[in-house]
């Protein structure tokens, strides 16, 4: 009946004493060493969890050892085992017991694999941590056969087949063998979990036992009856649990009859689901006989009106309440009593809690009875830590429709390890309990309770659970409070200060959006006052004028807030003094009052929010690591919340500053700014959709429930000037090539291509003299193929149009432009091929030839993927127009498929007509079909737009609906927008998908080096990651840093990417390349997992004993092991990001303020901000690591960064430039050499390597000096000026951090902004004090020996300064 040889070994006969095992004095390897901030988040130590008899008196003894995710069940276990060496005359117990994080500290595993050998029953539960995973495995399985028994509740399907109890095991978890795997699939419950499909076996136990042969029907009773104890989780159960398994399974106790049955009580159970109420004496599983107690007992009794008060309803874990750890349940329900609110407490013992929103959050007629939830599990709503159904959830809660709030208990540290840390909440438990809940729309991840290190109890955080139960409360009062009664502050931005800057926001009109929702709100009700007739004038009233400034008067003042109302107001103030000396200070001031800007209307309040506080000031750029906000940026969130009274606040674009100020990661405390600042003021923001990294830097330090709204299409760049007089002499060649005047045309081409700079880019382009009579045919079509695939590269790059405005339809032009790049992607999980593959397929050609052949300036190629490209414009045209209004917008699709001519098979379609017309007559309309059923969904999805919608919704304390963000060309997906945005569960990049794409463009990169140096490679890259990038492209440049060390990520057992795996110098062909990763904040907040695996797989690398010069990993790592005198592991960290809580280098800021001494003050910046290294060996912290920082950056040979999307691009922002260390490793390098620097182009089906000076020269050819561009902008007016010097400041940046920028560039922009009277004028009337800006920067690019030009052009920018500096002060 039982395999026990080790158990059978050390038997003992009832009168034989075993030796006790030593005391626990001498147990030292059981102690976790260290202080708590080692990094490993465990100041917990399993010593204090060791339990053994004080006297054995003769008794038999037993060996239990555990592992568990969460620590519930640690006091639990405590208890079982006192209660049975107190009460059991023949047998004890000594337990040893771990939780899964503790893990990871090698003393601990040390001593844990010592005591799992000794063990007789091992129990694991809740085992998802796929590293941690491994380790179990490796300690367990050699022991595992001699074990008593070895029972495992749910985990990661490896630790599964450890299962051992009698003949019952699990060897085929995990896979699609096995009678119980088969039972379990037939009875499972649609959308569940593991877990449940667990529960519900259980209570089919009857019906599968009578199959199963009578012993093992025997063993996996005994199975499910330890589930049932162990979900039943209080210590009478626990003790019950090991005395069934030691009775029947420990040879001694089991052969000597030591333990009868009527020693083993049954499971005590209470329901698997119901409502629990602290206050109540019975469980209830219906939510009507709850709601008549709760009427005649609780509410009376609390002093609560049980018609009138808000109704909150809350999810929790039935193993907290089986287990007696419910002290933090119980205080947030007293809170929210205390302010006099009802709430309807349900549990579950399952994983799939959507299940107690249908059953107990509706009364009887089916009509909601909550306002306002909140999931105090952590979990995902539907699945827990495994397996997530989000589809399943959000339907549940999309049906509910109100605002779901998603707060969590920590669970791998304790209360203090939380607090002294700077990362906040453990990474692990951000992937599992931040991240998931987010895809199923929840916001708010407040943190509500800690853990004591000595029991494992949850410890209440007594501020921590005010601030949720308020936030929750003031969500349900939206829902009761009647609109015109609503006070909405709208929240505006003005980045960079002191400049005609108010109403920044990436790609958004701001003021006529903001124009758009006070129409949308007066409709619904709202109190907006007397809203201005105009866009114009709307910006005049709040700004008084457009010239204005931050420092000035002349923004309007709404309130003046004295210093004693800011104080008594601003329980906080006194901290900012430190920084900013006493209030008032000097910003947002008048010297005696704090101002706050802005203008009322009605019940709305457009306010201004103001600036960081930095500008002007480079010295506390370069030394604060994070600091604290001005007393003005305090006093703006005092007023809204606390004067103005507001009942929610919109943030208004992309991007404010509050949630990028000081304070942890994630996971706030009382002591954070984002936390202190916004408060209780639930927190709208409207967020661009290709934003998720920082979209979600929102949602979890300032608890935003974002809303996003679409960037401007891209289209086409063009040609302009001397590129369009050049496309048409490359034309007239292709006309006359074969005449006598092929060969003059070739000539005026040269000169023509010399004249637009081209010649910076065709590394072989002729001379302007040579004679082209002597050259052949093919010669000259090649020189003209050259020339041409550059013009082809500048005419078809994307380029946004414009700005956006909210709630405005999409016009006809923008929705092709929009449909023609997704048209142009092969889908392969869609089983979708692009148009272009399909146009090539049709004459007989392959479209990866056409552009590698095209790309090498092949003119027949470079001809063909012309005619391609037009004619996919042209099909996408031709669907598009079906669907247009009078005005030149689409409102409504017509279905590709409706027209009755159509349906009859009668005539073309009319875009198979224009690929006919456009010469690709063989392309058939069946082979299109697949593609233009998914562009007319997409259409679809263009103009669904719920923007205004679900700002109205929000604000009616309504749910709203989550979504991707990301590329909509990428991912159609991301539309309609109007939702709240998540980004992507961080343990599934890099997908498979992401490192094939990865390896294309390392392969280039390093073929272009190789072909450059000789065939050479270089030994080491300084990379750039991006959270939104990896978003977007599932994780490629993760994937990219992979590559390059030749390291593969491997999937674990349930899908998630936290494996690794060597691969072979044969296969990879090639050396390792060493890296240096430099970590945006953002992709650091989202992907703290990710770099994890990097330094992992960069370790890996070096540890690799393999010759040096086919490992530079481990040849670097090697040098600097021995010039640092650290270890080699040590010496092998490559990962860097800043300090936790703090973001970027800086430099960005000191560009755009002016405000830096020389570039020796930038790369000191970029080296103090941007050298935390990250360890996975220690993964709790970030330490400031700048030796080996400046070591491994002076060893790089090439800087390298990629571009994803059309929408941003180099000078798009200052993110780029502010995080590239290509001067900073020419500062570092012995020889001084610059390292080359290259930009991987993944905008387009045809991935590009190109060096940073040809980028930067393709973004100023089709953006800065593009009439197409500037003229789209200047169509916005004000905002539209502030772009275009916005391009010019950031090409200035790519000066100042990599010289990357050609002359002609700035002489170019000279030319076409300040040469030219008339646009002169155009700029300084729209906005003057961007103009000013521009002026200002081109003298500086010249001040800074970036920009050589005639003395002329500098005094008429000087004179043009002091003219609009003249205007601008009313002189």
């Amino acid at each position: 009946a039982y395999s026990t040889p080790r158990a059978a070994m050390r038997a003992v006969s009832p009168g034989v004493v075993r030796a006790a095992p030593a005391p626990v004095a001498t147990r030292v390897a059981m102690v976790a060493t260290g202080p708590p901030q080692t990094g490993l988040f465990t100041g917990s130590k399993p010593s204090d969890r060791h339990i053994e008899p004080d006297d054995l008196n003769g008794r038999t003894q037993f060996k239990v050892v555990y592992v568990v995710l969460e620590s519930q069940y640690q006091s639990s276990m405590t208890a079982a085992c006192k209660r049975i060496n107190a009460q059991q005359e023949k047998v004890a117990v000594e337990c040893s017991g771990y939780l899964l994080e503790e893990l990871r500290d090698p003393v601990n595993y040390e001593a844990f694999k010592k005591e799992v050998a000794e063990a007789d029953i091992f129990i694991g539960s809740l085992i998802f941590v796929q590293e941690l995973a491994d380790k179990v495995v490796e300690a367990v399985a050699p022991h595992r056969d001699s074990m008593s028994a070895c029972i495992i509740f749910p985990s990661m399907p490896d630790v599964m087949r450890l299962q051992k109890v009698g003949t019952f095991e699990m060897k085929n978890a995990g896979t699609s063998k096995g009678g119980l795997s088969d039972f379990m699939k037939k009875n499972k419950p649609n959308g569940a979990t593991f877990e449940d499909g667990m529960l519900k076996l259980l209570r089919a136990l009857p019906k599968v036992l009578k199959y199963l042969p009578n012993e093992k029907a025997r063993d996996a009773r005994s199975f499910m009856l330890s589930f049932q104890y162990w979900l039943g989780g209080s210590p009478e159960n626990l003790e019950a649990m090991l005395l069934n398994v030691a009775s029947k399974y420990v040879a001694p106790i089991a052969s000597n009859e030591l333990l009868p049955e009527s020693v083993i009580q049954d499971p005590r159970l209470i329901p698997d689901r119901g409502i629990w109420h602290p206050g109540a004496k019975e469980i209830f599983v219906d939510v009507d006989s709850y709601l008549d107690w709760y009427r005649r007992e609780m509410a009376p009794a609390n002093g609560i009106d049980f018609d009138t008060a808000p109704t909150v309803g809350i999810l929790l874990q039935k193993s907290h309440i089986n287990t007696k750890d419910d002290g933090h349940y119980v205080s947030l329900i007293q809170e929210l009593e205390a302010r006099g609110a009802k709430v309807v407490p349900t549990y579950s013992g399952a994983l799939d809690f959507s299940v107690l929103i249908d059953e107990y959050f509706y009364s009887a007629e089916g009509k909601q009875a909550v306002d306002s939830v909140i999931n105090l599990t952590g979990f995902a709503l539907v699945g827990g830590p495994a397996k997530q159904d989000h589809p399943a959830a959000v339907e549940c809660l999309r049906k509910l429709d109100r605002p779901y709030l998603c707060a969590l208990p920590l669970v791998f540290q304790t209360f203090e390890e939380w607090k002294e840390s700077e990362l906040g909440l453990h990474p692990v438990q951000v992937a599992l309990q931040v991240a998931l809940p987010e895809i199923d729309g929840a916001i708010e991840p407040i943190i509500f309770a800690g853990r004591d290190g000595l029991t494992g109890r949850s410890v209440p955080l007594a501020d921590r659970i005010a601030v949720l139960a308020e936030r929750s409360l003031r969500w349900a009062n939206l829902r009761r409070k009647p609109n015109a009664e609503k006070n909405v502050a709208i929240t505006i931005f003005s980045f960079p200060p002191d400049k005609g800057n108010v109403g920044t926001a990436a790609y958004l009109d701001v003021f006529g959006s903001i124009f758009s929702v006070l129409k949308g709100l007066k409709k619904d009700g709202y109190d907006v006052g007397d809203v201005p007739e105009t866009i114009e004038a709307l910006i005049d009233s709040v700004l008084h004028d457009k010239e204005a400034r931050i420092a000035s008067p002349e923004l309007n003042v709404e309130y003046r807030m004295s210093v004693d109302e800011y104080r008594r107001l601003t329980p906080w103030a006194s901290d900012l003094e430190e920084n900013w000396g006493p209030p008032p200070g000097q910003l947002n001031s008048d010297g005696q009052n704090l101002l706050i800007y802005g203008k009322k209307f009605g019940n709305v309040f457009i306010g201004v929010q103001p600036s960081f506080g930095y500008e002007g000031d480079p010295m506390r750029l370069l030394f604060s690591k994070s600091a604290s906000p001005h007393h003005g940026f305090a006093a703006y969130y005092t007023y809204v919340e606390k004067v103005f009274g507001a009942d929610a606040v919109l943030h208004f674009g992309t991007h404010g500053s509050l949630e990028f100020m000081p304070g942890k990661q994630v996971g706030m405390s009382g002591e954070c700014y984002p936390d202190r600042l916004i408060h209780n003021i639930p927190n709208l923001y409207y967020y661009a959709a290709n934003n998720p990294s920082e979209a979600t830097i929102a949602k979890r330090r300032s608890y935003a429930n974002t809303i996003s709204y679409l960037t401007p299409p891209a289209e086409n760049a063009g040609l302009y000037k001397g590129l369009k007089e050049l496309g048409e002499l490359v034309a007239s060649y292709q006309t006359l090539r074969d005449t006598g005047r092929g060969s003059s045309i070739v000539g005026s081409i040269v000169a023509a291509a010399r004249t637009c700079n081209l010649d910076k880019d065709i590394k072989d382009l002729p001379s302007e003299e040579a004679d082209f009579t002597a050259f052949s045919l093919d010669d000259r079509d090649t020189v003209v193929g050259k020339v041409y695939a550059r013009l082809m590269e500048i005419e078809s790059r994307l380029l946004p149009c414009g700005l956006h405005t909210v709630g405005v339809p999409p016009t006809a032009e923008e929705a092709i432009a929009t449909l023609v790049s997704i048209a142009s992607i092969d889908r392969a999980e869609e089983n979708i091929k692009s148009l272009p593959r399909i146009l090539a397929a049709s004459v007989g050609r392959d479209i990866d030839d056409i552009y590698r052949r095209s790309d090498a300036g092949v003119l027949d190629d470079v001809t063909l993927r012309t005619r391609i490209v037009e004619a996919t414009r042209a099909a996408v045209r031709a669907m598009v127009e079906q669907s247009v209004n009078n005005e030149g917008r689409i409102e409504t699709v017509a279905s590709v498929f409706g027209n009755f001519a159509r349906m009859l098979g009668i005539g073309k379609a009319p875009w198979v007509e224009a690929c006919a017309t456009a010469g690709f007559d063989a392309a058939d309309e069946e082979s299109m079909k697949p593609l233009f059923t998914y562009l007319d969904f997409c259409l679809k999805q263009i103009v669904a737009d719920n923007e205004l919608g679900a700002l109205l919704a929000s604000l009616q304390g309504r749910y709203t609906l989550p979504g991707p963000g990301g590329d909509p060309i990428r991912n159609p997906l991301v539309l309609p927008t109007g939702k709240n945005m998540h980004a992507l569960d961080p343990q599934a990049i890099p997908t498979a998908a992401a490192c094939d794409c990865a390896k294309v463009v390392v392969d280039r990169l390093l073929e272009r080096q190789a072909l450059d140096n000789n065939g050479a490679y270089p030994e080491s890259i300084a990379f750039v990651l991006w959270g939104t990038d990896n978003i977007k492209t599932y994780g490629e440049s993760l994937a990219q840093v992979l590559w390059m060390v030749g390291v593969k990520p491997v999937a674990d057992s349930i899908g998630r990417v936290n494996k690794l795996e060597l691969i072979p110098l044969e296969k990879l062909g090639r050396p390792r390349i060493d890296v240096v990763v430099s970590c945006s904040g953002v992709f650091r907040d989202l992907f703290i997992n990710q770099m994890n695996l990097l330094d992992r797989a960069v370790k890996m690398a070096a540890e690799a004993d393999e010759p040096l010069e086919m490992n530079f990993v481990r040849k670097h790592a090697l040098e600097q092991a021995e010039e640092l005198g650290v270890s080699l592991r040590d010496a092998a960290t490559r990962v860097f990001s800043n300090a936790a809580g703090s973001y970027s280098a800086n430099v960005g800021l000191a560009i755009e303020n002016g405000g830096w001494e020389g570039e020796q003050q930038l790369q000191e910046q970029y080296l103090s901000r941007k050298g935390f290294a990250f360890n996975a060996d220690k993964p709790g912290m970030l330490e400031q690591q700048d030796a080996v920082f400046k070591s491994s950056l002076k060893r790089v040979d090439v800087t390298f960064q990629n571009l994803d999307s059309s929408e941003i691009s180099l000078s798009d922002v200052s993110h780029y430039f502010d995080s590239d260390p290509t001067k900073v490793v020419a500062g570092l390098r012995t020889d001084g050499k610059k390292p080359a620097a290259f930009v991987a182009d993944t905008t387009t089906a045809n991935a590009q390597v190109r060096t940073l000076s040809e980028t930067v020269r393709l973004d100023a050819r089709t953006k800065l000096l593009n009439p197409k561009f500037y003229e789209g902008m200047l169509k916005s007016g004000y905002e539209g000026t502030r772009e275009i010097t916005k391009r010019l400041r950031n090409t200035m940046g790519w000066s100042a951090t990599a010289g990357a920028v050609d002359n002609f560039v700035y002489e170019d922009a000279n030319e076409v902004f300040i040469a030219d009277p008339e646009m002169q004028k155009r700029l300084l009337d729209t906005n003057p004090n961007a103009f000013r800006d521009m002026v200002t920067t081109f003298l500086e690019a010249n001040g800074r020996g970036y920009w050589e030009t005639s003395e002329e052009n500098l005094d008429r920018l000087r004179q043009l300064y002091q003219e609009v500096d003249d205007k601008i002060e009313g002189m």
